[in-house]
Formats: C-alpha cells, sequence, structure tokens
C-alpha cells in the first residue's frame, strides 16, 4: 500500500467515523450544526483542526 491510498484509507476512515459519531450520538451532529450556522463565530475551530490535519499529515515529513 503506497502513501496515497493509505492517505485516502485515513480519510475514508475519518468521514466514516464522523458520520457514525453524528448518528450514535446527536450532541455530535447538533453541534456540526451549530458550527455551521455560526461560522464566523467558531472560525477558531476551523483554524485548528486545519492546524491539526496538517500536523498529522505533514509533521516529521522530510523534505525531499
Amino acid at each position: 500500500m503506497n502513501t496515497s491510498a493509505k492517505r485516502i484509507a485515513t480519510l475514508g476512515a475519518a468521514l466514516v467515523f464522523f458520520v457514525v459519531a453524528c448518528l450514535l450520538f446527536p450532541r455530535v451532529l447538533a453541534f456540526t450544526e451549530l458550527a455551521a450556522r455560526e461560522l464566523r463565530y467558531l472560525w477558531w475551530l476551523v483554524l485548528m483542526v486545519a492546524l491539526g490535519v496538517w500536523l498529522a499529515f505533514f509533521s516529521g515529513r522530510r523534505r525531499p
């Protein structure tokens, strides 16, 4: 399994996890709806998630 296949599998697993969390825990879905509606107040949350994704995928990689 090459790196791009691993990345796609990881993103797919994260998406499935998020959908299952929304179905099992209605508060997760309510929070997601609130965040979508009130994005202007929760912009910092979007930045934190983006930073986390960036650190998860690109931290510790050597530059070619």
